[in-house]
C-alpha cells in the first residue's frame, strides 16, 4: 500500500468546490461541482506586490513560493513572519533582510499562464549559471507507477475540473501534490513548502499537468529539481532553456507514451512495456481536453 502523500488536497474540503445546476447536452437538469477561486492579496514587508486569484488552500505556501520564484526573495533569506488574514484575504510576508521588490516591480513580464499572469523581476536572473546534479536519474519503471499514483489520487481535479497539479517526487513516489486555477500557483505552492520544510531539489522529480513553458522550466531550476515532467506538451524555448542548463525535459506522458527533448542520459530505461498499461480513455480525453486549454 502506498504511503500516504506529505500534502495533498482535500476534494471534500467545501470551500474548494460550490455544487452548482444547469443543463447538459439532453437538456436535463444536472447539477455539477465546479472549483472556487478567490482574490489572494500578497504583500512583502508592507508594500503591496501582486493579486491573484486562487482556491486559497495553502496562501502561506503561495506567497512564499512566488517571491522566491520572482527572485524577490533568497533561498538564504530569513522570513521571521508569514501572517495570514481569512477575513481580507491578505498575507503577508515579513524578512530580516530588506528586500529590493521595488527594482523587482520595474520589471514586468507577461507570462502565458492559464488567466496570463504577469511575472515581475528579471526571470532569466542567474539562470545561466544554475548548476543542476548530473547523478540525478529518472527509471522509466519510476516514471510509470508515478503517473499511475498520480492519476488515481483523490484530487479537486477528479472532483470538479478547471484545476491544474503538480507534484513533487522522490524516485516512484509522489511526496507532494498541489492544485491550483493556475499552474503557476501549483508550482509555486510547492516551491514555499520546500522552502518551509526545508526540502532540497537536488533528487527530486518534478511533475506537471501544465505545458513545459520557458517559466515552467525557469521555476524548476529556481527550486533546484533536474527532472521536469508533464502530461501535456513543450513550447520551443522551454525547450531551449531546459538544454541551455540541462534539465531532463519529458513531456506527452500518456500510458506507455513520452518524449524527452533535453536531459536524456539520465534517464534509465528499465521498464518492460508488457506490463505497463495504457492511460483509461475516460482519464484520456479528460486530461486531453483540460491539456490543450491549459
Amino acid at each position: 500500500m502506498d504511503a500516504k502523500l506529505l500534502v495533498q488536497p482535500d476534494p471534500a474540503d467545501p470551500r474548494l468546490t460550490r455544487r452548482v445546476t444547469g443543463l447538459d447536452h439532453t437538456g436535463a437538469r444536472i447539477e455539477a461541482s465546479v472549483t472556487v477561486e478567490r482574490p489572494l492579496t500578497l504583500y512583502l514587508n508592507g508594500q503591496e506586490i501582486v493579486t491573484m486569484m486562487t482556491i486559497l488552500d495553502r496562501p502561506e505556501d503561495l506567497a512564499l513560493g512566488y517571491l522566491l520564484n520572482q527572485g524577490m526573495l533568497r533561498p538564504d533569506d530569513r522570513v521571521t513572519a508569514v501572517e495570514y488574514d481569512d477575513d481580507l484575504q491578505v498575507v503577508v510576508v515579513r524578512t530580516e533582510r530588506r528586500t529590493d521588490f521595488e527594482e523587482k516591480l520595474k520589471k514586468k513580464t507577461l507570462t502565458s499562464g492559464c488567466a496570463q499572469g504577469t511575472a515581475f523581476g528579471d526571470l532569466m536572473e542567474d539562470f545561466s549559471a544554475a548548476r543542476l546534479p548530473a547523478s540525478a536519474e529518472i527509471r522509466t519503471s519510476w516514471l510509470y507507477r508515478l503517473l499511475h499514483r498520480i492519476n488515481t489520487l483523490p484530487t479537486l481535479y477528479l472532483e470538479a475540473g478547471a484545476i491544474h497539479g503538480c507534484a513533487l517526487c522522490e524516485r516512484d513516489r509522489p511526496l507532494v501534490y498541489m492544485e491550483d486555477v493556475g499552474r503557476h500557483n501549483a508550482v509555486d505552492k510547492i516551491a514555499g513548502w520546500m522552502f518551509r520544510s526545508g526540502t532540497l531539489g537536488g533528487d527530486k522529480i518534478f511533475y506537471t499537468t501544465g505545458r513545459l513553458t520557458s517559466e515552467m522550466v525557469i521555476k524548476t531550476v529556481r527550486m533546484g529539481i533536474p527532472i521536469l515532467v508533464s502530461r501535456s506538451g513543450f513550447t520551443a524555448w522551454g525547450v531551449e532553456l531546459a538544454r541551455e542548463v540541462g534539465v531532463t525535459l519529458i513531456g506527452r506522458c500518456k500510458g506507455k507514451r513520452f518524449t524527452a527533448l533535453s536531459g536524456e542520459a539520465r534517464i534509465v530505461f528499465d521498464a518492460d512495456l508488457t506490463y505497463v498499461e495504457e492511460e483509461s480513455a475516460k482519464h484520456w480525453r479528460k486530461n486531453s481536453r483540460e491539456a490543450e486549454g491549459a
